[in-house]
């Protein structure tokens, strides 16, 4: 078990593109991807009114399967890591510069604060499953847990899920068995984003509570400098790696069978497989940023087109998650290019890796030659996936943390049912 390192006690200074560790911003560009693929499945799914895949053929079959076993429920806890591991620098970047910790506190809860109206905003305009305000509602609501001792911190974190993880699964497979829809309602623009907006409460309460234990095991993980120096680490990254994939694979079986329709098990049954899905996610979403963290140390200095591409990506996060619903919609949905009423469950998954790249890989060409520099006030501005690029401050106060050189946006997670097709959804599949 890696050991507690002792807080930096050197001045805090910007971190240059070329030296950051490849390893976060490379777990959020595949992390992303990931939930291209889920969200384009999923925005197919309910383009068309469906409670259920099509599975027209063996092909839907299998790749239903397949994305049920090692996409679906699998992102968001790499996503809710990656948030805490950010957090956790900035706290303790900010407490090395000597900054007291109300000061700190009130930044976080700030940037807490921003994130929610941005989610909000995603949700009305866009988007079901929004997570950036139920980040920020954590940000908002638990800042204080970036103090603990580890021993507290992860009780926490364990304490929430207990409660969360049951919660969600309880009324993910209510939903599910009750194949709630929004019955005859002609599905427009107007009615959708109203029913987007009203189920925006319900649906960040369960998220809230199967995400802390995640957040809390992100901010361990920066204490212990686990992706900015994965190569002290790697014993302990590869057993995770191996033993939380091969659990997740294990643990979606049972759900897996209910998607591809082998099983229609009774609403206990159905609550538990879905329990039993959630919880092995988290085992997937921590095995994946260990076996990534692995591949950055194996990549070391090389930087090819695609790994250029996704680290572009990581770097832009939160600009990228929203980008990736403004195309679903322009797609998928009845009231757009309906998309998914062309589309079967297979190809449908294939069209999110291509929006994915797309969004991707022309921005890191541009940022290699130059010809893109860091955004200091965009989209990007006030949320806390500046993870690793934490720069000097600027005189007088910190006003929603912007600070020169910024350099990225914020942790997005996969898989939340999307809108439109007149489906109301259940809360989360990524």
């Amino acid at each position: 078990m890696p050991q507690t390192p002792r807080p930096p006690t050197t001045e805090v200074t910007a971190t240059p593109v070329e030296r950051r560790s490849l390893a976060p911003d490379l777990a959020r560009g595949l992390m992303l991807l990931v939930i291209a693929t889920v969200h384009a499945h999923m925005f197919r799914r309910f383009g068309t009114g469906g409670e259920t895949f099509t599975l027209a053929d063996s092909l839907d079959t299998a790749v239903t399967a397949f994305m049920t076993l090692f996409a679906e429920a699998r992102g968001y806890p790499m996503f809710a890591a990656l948030f805490g591991y950010g957090l956790a620098l900035i706290y303790l970047r900010r407490t090395a510069e000597g900054r007291p910790w109300p000061w700190v506190r009130s930044l976080v809860r700030r940037r807490g604060g921003w994130m929610i109206l941005i989610g909000f905003l995603h949700t009305a305009l866009l988007f079901y499953g929004d997570v950036i305000a139920m980040y920020g509602l954590i940000a908002l609501v638990l800042a204080g847990l970036l103090r603990l001792s580890d021993r507290r911190l992860l009780a926490h974190g364990f304490a929430w899920a207990s409660v969360g993880t049951l919660l969600y699964s309880a009324v993910e497979g209510l939903l599910m068995s009750s194949g709630a829809q929004a019955g005859a309602i002609e599905t427009t623009p107007l009615t959708d984003a109203l029913f987007r907006v009203i189920d925006w409460p319900m649906l960040i309460v369960p998220m809230f509570g199967i995400s802390v234990l995640p957040f809390v095991v992100g901010v361990w993980a920066a204490r212990h400098r686990l992706l900015e120096e994965p190569e002290h680490h790697l014993r302990f990254l590869r057993r995770v790696a191996g033993g939380g994939i091969a659990l997740a694979v294990i643990g979606a079986i049972p759900h897996m069978f209910v998607m591809i329709r082998v099983w229609n098990p009774e609403l206990p049954y159905l609550i538990g497989a879905k329990w039993l899905h959630v919880v092995s996610g988290y085992a997937g979403g921590f095995g994946y940023a260990a076996l990534i963290a692995l591949v950055a140390v194996a990549i070391g200095d090389r930087r090819g087109p695609i790994v250029r591409a996704l680290v572009a990506t990581g770097r832009r996060s939160m600009t990228c998650y929203l980008l990736q619903s403004v195309a679903w919609v322009v797609l998928f949905l009845p009231y757009t290019l309906n998309l998914a009423g062309r589309l079967n469950d297979a190809w449908s998954v294939l069209v999110g890796p291509g929006r994915c790249g797309g969004l991707g890989g022309h921005r890191g060409d541009r940022r290699r030659h130059g010809t893109v520099r860091p955004s200091r006030t965009g989209g990007d501005l006030p949320t806390p996936d500046d993870l690793r690029g934490s720069t000097k401050e600027r005189p007088g106060p910190d006003r929603l943390g912007h600070r020169r050189g910024r350099r990225r946006g914020t942790v997005a997670t996969d898989g939340k049912r999307g809108s439109g097709g007149g489906g109301r959804p259940a809360i989360m599949e990524g």
